[in-house]
């Protein structure tokens, strides 16, 4: 952890949260995900990941942002940049919500918060907050956006920019 990085405690939860930062090497996880299999962020070691918090399956909001990323995956894709969207509901509400949509990447149900604490993404109550985190092909957090209010999120165009400097 480095000075930017603090631990905080949530009272709410009952744990510990750290906040990591632009540099830092991002926490690897393994959470169960769609499609049947477990997955890990060091499963994609060598390649740029964009890790998405959202708040829940089939909310207006979280729809629309995760239809306009499968939507222009392909811009992901040139990249080599996987895409990987993590929030608290459970697989089977994350195969119901990839099916109804036709994701073509993976939803992990991190039901315990736990990997969202990890990443500095859980509100004062407990709630998850929409964010974005870039991660270089060495693990490095590049770019960190943790919207206060969920009622944005942040754009194909912008992420893709973000991306473009990691191959600079």
């Amino acid at each position: 952890m480095n000075s930017w990085s603090r631990p905080r405690n949530d009272l709410a939860a009952g744990r510990v949260i750290v906040s990591i930062s632009l540099g830092d090497k991002a926490p690897n996880f393994t959470l169960a995900g769609t499609g049947g299999q477990d997955y890990s962020l060091n499963d994609f070691a060598g390649q740029p990941v964009v890790l998405v918090f959202y708040p829940g399956d089939d909310t207006p909001v979280c729809t629309k942002q995760l239809n306009s990323y499968n939507r222009d995956i392909e811009q992901f894709t040139e990249m080599n940049a996987q895409v990987i969207g993590i929030s608290a509901q459970d697989v089977s509400s994350h195969e119901g919500f990839a099916n109804k949509h036709g994701f073509t990447f993976p939803l992990l149900a991190d039901v315990d918060k736990d990997v969202a604490g990890l990443y500095g993404t859980l509100g004062p109550i407990g709630f998850p907050r929409r964010s974005v985190f870039i991660i270089d092909s060495n693990g490095i957090v590049r770019y960190a956006h943790r919207a206060m209010a969920g009622l944005t999120f942040r754009p194909v165009k912008e992420l893709v920019a973000e991306l473009e400097k990691l191959s600079r």
